[in-house]
């Protein structure tokens, strides 16, 4: 009796994801929220206790990703309102990411205060370990992952393997379907899906950016280092927000 049901539950199961739709493109709908307060806190603990009243709780700002399983974009669609007297800067909010997956390569418009980088090289290395945590975003029952980008700046990010686009938010990437949910907590940043589109979706004209100072990422980091490291603790901390 005890394998009879065994193997009816094991047949239903087989059934199921024999009907399980699985999508080749998808346009998603980004919300990136900056927890501003503990993200200066942490890059700056002495102008933090100064003006942290003059700051806000949290900046939102929104995301178009378009792709397919070879190449995406991401970039910015709405940029959130912040009250002109508040002692808020945004960082790196502007990138344009141009992922090509077939390839292994991005190029990435990244603007930093005066200059604009036209970064070109291969895609992030993110060591995965996959977690039994699941989560629903926008609808899809997602997994839960934990990352470290070059083994230093941990990352968690929840994927659907219903899309089959191997891509997510800013230069994320690496998992076994489309990432609807990241977060890093060292940056106190978080982006989710709030709308998947997955039917009629046209990647046809999909390009990256082609402005700006054409480098490396080695060449940035070095750049980033020379111009940031007259602002002690606040100019190194703020170079992991350019890392992505």
């Amino acid at each position: 009796m005890k394998k009879s049901f065994l193997l009816l539950v094991i047949l239903f199961a087989v059934a199921a994801r024999a009907q399980q739709v699985f999508h080749n493109t998808v346009k998603i709908e980004f919300e990136k929220v900056v927890y501003v307060r503990q993200q200066y806190k942490e890059l700056s603990p002495e102008w933090y206790e100064t003006f942290k009243n003059q700051m806000p709780e949290q900046a939102v700002n929104y995301y178009e990703f378009l792709g397919d399983t070879t190449r995406s974009v991401f970039r910015e669609t709405k940029e959130a309102p912040v009250n002109p007297r508040s002692w808020y800067q945004p960082i790196a909010d502007k990138n344009v990411v141009y992922n090509d997956y077939k390839a292994g390569k991005t190029i990435t418009q990244k603007p930093v205060f005066e200059e604009t980088f036209l970064m070109e090289d291969s895609l992030l290395r993110i060591r995965w370990k996959l977690t039994a945590d699941t989560r629903t975003i926008a609808g899809y029952d997602c997994r839960k992952a934990l990352g470290f980008i070059d083994d230093t700046l941990a990352v968690f990010a929840f994927y659907t393997d219903e899309i089959l686009v191997t891509g997510g938010p800013e230069g994320i990437h690496g998992l076994p379907g489309m990432i609807l949910g990241v977060g890093v907590p060292r940056l106190h940043t978080t982006w989710f899906a709030t709308k998947v589109e997955v039917n009629g979706v046209s990647t046809n004209n999909l390009s990256p950016a082609t402005k700006g100072k054409k480098v490396d990422r080695k060449k940035m980091i070095t750049a980033l280092d020379d111009v940031l490291k007259n602002w002690g603790k606040f100019g190194r901390n703020m170079i992991l927000n350019f890392v992505i």
